[in-house]
């Protein structure tokens, strides 16, 4: 009686199995026997990556705000997302120091007006940089 690969397949799935390991075997080719699975190539120097995004999902700032700012705003809101909101200046500037925030995020803080604020999109509101424009 001849014996097979695996007591737990068929013959047949032993085969595909054994065809789809040979290249990590080898060691000279792809390990998957469908091309389609294969990863993509790197591109060439000075190539660039080629990705295409579905309308409205391009990268880049949104309309109506600096990258500089969409920087800044991100900066705020890992720091003062969590702060119990509404809060005013005083309320931000005692939460930031409490959860370690760099001295660029409590600088900004320091000088927001007093009054109160409802997020941090607010708070970006009063530090004047920029707000999202959305086209619905």
């Amino acid at each position: 009686m001849a014996q097979r690969g695996s007591d737990k397949h068929s013959a047949r799935l032993d085969d595909q199995q054994k065809h789809e390991t040979e290249g990590l075997i080898r060691g000279c080719g792809p390990t998957h026997a469908e091309e389609w699975k294969d990863p993509e190539g790197m591109p060439a120097p000075g190539e660039g990556l080629r990705q295409s995004y579905p309308p409205g999902h391009e990268p880049g700032t949104p309309p109506g705000i600096t990258q500089r700012g969409v920087d800044i705003r991100s900066d705020l809101a890992k720091w003062l997302s969590d702060a119990r909101w509404p809060a005013n200046k005083h309320d931000l500037a005692r939460h930031a120091e409490r959860v370690g925030a760099p001295d660029l995020v409590l600088d900004m803080v320091a000088s927001l007006p007093e009054r109160r604020f409802k997020n941090v999109a607010d708070v970006a509101k009063a530090l004047g940089l920029g707000v999202e424009i959305r086209r619905w």
